[in-house]
């Protein structure tokens, strides 16, 4: 067999995450409108490999995925071993914020999934003029309630296996079993008591369900789009949240789970192209506006 390369590029950047030094990896390919891929609790950037290999989609935008500290190939912090991990909603923001500055990302579009798809809400209502938009995958506005918190001090929470035994029924019956076994791979390789640390901020730390309706749209849209078979955050909670926020759209995605990207990333691209297609014309629309253009006046009057 032949060789073949992927368009990915990889890289590290070093920088600040609220005042405290770290290595970060990141993977990017495209060009175009910036595109930043936040992945799921306890996993990294791989799960975003499909998405980056897919021309309908990097022809016409940037696509940047990283590590998360302490996920992937992005270390902890010097003297982590001193430490626990525990995922706030201050620091998930900071390090997402000093990653798209760092990047030069120019108002990114930002979609995650799990708990990438929950803080694209805060990020939203705190930085929604600095953004084209956020997708949410499997997001909501609130903490699930389906969680029971007592089995997270239990030993075999720290082991990767157990991780992806915990999160394999999230995985729509549907999906190929390459693309099925490939996603829990990336739970398998989770380093001790991550997914743990994540969990902080998924189950306690990230109520947005008082604030949402302030999320502004019509600077920052926001589209929530959630597969039949999640039973973490149920089309219903994703419902109930576009609901609460003026303007935003709820999409159920059939077929799927709650890792569209890497679990069926072919189906999954058959409800994102649309909606990427619509954020690209509404963002040409708002520079032909800010321009002038539309009135055919190049002084805008």
């Amino acid at each position: 067999m032949s060789a073949r390369f992927e368009p990915i590029r990889g890289g590290y950047v070093h920088l600040d995450i609220a005042g405290v030094a770290h290595r970060v990896y990141y993977e990017e390919a495209g060009a175009g409108i910036p595109l930043l891929c936040l992945h799921t609790a306890g996993a990294h950037s791989s799960q975003w490999r499909h998405l980056m290999c897919d021309p309908r989609v990097t022809d016409h935008f940037r696509v940047v995925a990283f590590d998360l500290p302490w996920h992937g190939k992005s270390a902890p912090p010097p003297g982590w071993q001193d430490q626990e991990y525990r995922l706030t909603g201050d620091g998930y923001v900071a390090a997402i914020v000093a990653v798209w500055n760092a990047l030069g990302l120019d108002r990114p579009v930002v979609i995650g999934c799990s708990m990438g798809g929950r803080v694209v809400v805060r990020l939203a209502l705190d930085h929604g003029p600095a953004l084209r938009g956020v997708i949410g995958l499997e997001g909501s506005d609130r903490p699930s309630p389906w969680y029971d918190g007592s089995w997270l001090d239990r030993p075999e929470f720290a082991r990767g296996d157990f991780c992806a035994a915990l999160v394999s029924g999230l995985v729509a019956p549907q999906s190929p079993d390459v693309h099925r076994w490939e996603t829990l791979w990336h739970y398998h390789q989770s380093g001790s008591d991550v997914f743990k640390g994540d969990m902080h901020f998924y189950r306690t730390d990230s109520e947005y369900s008082e604030r949402s309706h302030q999320i502004d749209t019509s600077r920052c849209p926001v589209v929530l789009m959630t597969g039949e078979y999640d039973y973490s955050c149920t089309p219903e909670d994703t419902r109930a949240t576009a609901a609460r926020i003026p303007g935003a759209e709820a999409i159920v995605m059939e077929g799927l789970g709650h890792f569209p990207m890497s679990e069926n990333p072919e189906r999954f691209a058959s409800y994102l192209l649309p909606v990427l297609e619509r954020l690209r014309a509404t963002d040409s629309r708002a520079s032909l506006r800010s321009t002038g253009a539309t009135r055919g006046r190049p002084d805008g009057g």
